[in-house]
């Protein structure tokens, strides 16, 4: 190999080496954002669940509001 064939081949190595750092960067990325808004779906459910459970026993909606962290106006549409 030349100097110049050798040059370009470390070059394109290079290249090569900062892609393949990029892609595993934003999949990292994308996972953790992808588990933190799982995990955030999961405890809108949770509350929601726990929500229609209190408001099916009578308990008033203002009290259910401040146990479940839901608005009022949430709780009254379940």
């Amino acid at each position: 190999m030349t100097k110049g064939e050798r040059k370009l081949y470390h070059s394109n190595v290079k290249a090569k080496s900062d892609w393949n750092a990029g892609i595993r960067f934003a999949e990292k990325k994308a996972k953790a954002e992808g588990l933190e808004l799982g995990l955030e779906k999961g405890e809108l459910n949770k509350a929601v669940s726990i929500a229609k459970n209190l408001k099916a026993k009578a308990m008033p909606i203002q009290e259910i509001a401040e146990i479940t962290g839901l608005d009022v106006t949430e709780i009254e549409w379940l």
